[in-house]
């Protein structure tokens, strides 16, 4: 241990501030009650606060700071969607990513890697290329690359025609980037902290006041916690919290799991993904390849890992880097997804006055965090939804306007 550290530790005294501040008893009503203290409830606090003005808002969670699914993502930031909608809405989430370190005055290690989504049939070339012109149109930087160039991007990957699934193309996404996934969390509660914002852990809510078709309040235990306006940010369990407020969401919940390997010199600048082999892996700062696939094939509610997944996986990284059998896997988690019928989230008003929803995220959520935490203020302060998030409305699966993003997040990344 460092000598300068030890002596501060025998410190009786510590100057500077605590990272969170010691918060308040539980008050019996706010203006806005926000369930689930992850990466986006956290972010809508923020920005209710500081662009609204709106500070008396307590964030309630039965875990802690960041840690359902903030804290089970593989930490993969793009925007090259398929649809207009999606594009335009990550384009703008990628846009407030770059400049998040500075605003929230915390280290987000933000590291631009390119973004590589491989393409093994012809098919997928046509998918490649249908994907590239959205982008372009709507100021998104991709384009479809072929083996010569991607050898000069990514050199790790096997190229050869003597692979079982030889690479015919890829699209390529420069903005494509990596973040620590904790940090976001900590940065945005930290800041929403400092602005009056109240974050409550391990304070489970158990019941949502629901009146003559609005919202109340919530229950916490025996406790009526009163609110003008609620919103569930719940991830894994939407469906659950949204029952409570007689809400039947149109999800299905399915464990999505990942791993990482031992730490590795840096070699991989890269992410790389590829939608026929359900792979997709980067390399984060300390060396450790970071690797996931699809979602599991049945509905459950388990962050539960299993060894089909990890066979299946080490498999297809084998045919991507053939030079890596000898790699042991460090460690290996679950997430839980809630699946969508068109891929897209489910955000903004209810039929439920005063009451908002933030979910449906399945396996595209972290990329999300600033955009959706600044549209859902938006959205809660004003009490309309704003145009951004108007294609992702829970009314869409009324009138069957779905907004179809399979082609580009049938992969869990």
């Amino acid at each position: 241990m460092p000598l300068a550290l030890l002596k501060y530790a025998m410190r009786g005294e510590h100057p500077g501030d605590t990272h969170f501040p010691r918060q308040p008893e539980l008050e019996g009503s706010y203006d806005v009650v926000i369930v689930g203290a992850g990466g986006h409830g956290l972010a809508a606090a923020y920005y209710l606060a500081k662009h609204h003005g709106i500070t008396k808002i307590a964030v309630l969670d039965k875990g802690y700071i960041g840690g359902g699914n903030t804290a089970r993502n593989t930490t993969i930031i793009r925007a090259n969607y398929l649809t207009p909608e999606g594009v335009a809405f990550y384009k703008e989430s990628v846009e407030l990513y770059r400049d998040l370190s500075i605003e929230l005055d915390i280290n987000l290690m933000y590291s631009e890697r390119g973004h590589l989504t491989l393409a093994h049939t012809d098919a997928a070339i046509r998918t490649s290329r249908w994907r590239a012109e959205v982008n372009k149109h709507l100021g998104v930087d991709s384009d479809l690359v072929f083996p010569d160039e991607i050898a000069k991007i990514c050199p790790e990957l096997d190229l050869s025609d003597e692979a079982r699934y030889p690479i015919l193309g890829a699209l390529y996404h420069p903005p494509g980037a990596i973040a620590r996934h904790d940090a976001v969390a900590w940065g945005y509660a930290r800041r929403a902290m400092q602005l009056g914002v109240q974050i409550h852990q391990h304070c489970e809510v158990t019941g949502l006041l629901v009146d003559g078709g609005a919202v109340k309040g919530v229950q916490v235990g025996d406790r009526k916690i009163f609110a003008g306006k609620v919103m569930q940010a719940t991830a894994g369990s939407s469906s659950v919290v949204a029952g409570m407020a007689g809400l039947k969401l149109p999800i299905r919940t399915v464990p999505l799991q990942a791993c990482v390997s031992q730490p590795l010199k840096p070699f991989l600048d890269t992410i790389v993904v590829s939608g026929s082999l359900h792979v997709y892996v980067s390399q984060s700062a300390r060396g450790e390849l970071v690797m996931g696939g699809s979602t599991d094939a049945y509905p459950l509610y388990s962050t539960r890992s299993s060894l089909d997944f990890k066979e299946g996986l080490m498999g297809h990284m084998l045919e991507l880097f053939p030079y890596l059998g000898e790699i042991k896997v460090l460690r290996q988690w679950a997430g839980m997804a809630d699946m969508t019928p068109d891929f897209s989230p489910v955000m903004g008003l209810t039929p439920i006055e005063n009451y908002y929803i933030d979910a449906g995220w399945g396996t595209w959520g972290f990329k999300a965090t600033p955009v959706s935490g600044k549209r859902m203020a938006e959205c809660i302060a004003s009490g309309e939804q704003p145009k951004l998030l108007a294609p992702f409305a829970l009314s869409r699966f009324e009138s069957f306007d779905l907004v179809g993003e399979k082609g580009a997040a049938s992969v869990g990344h």
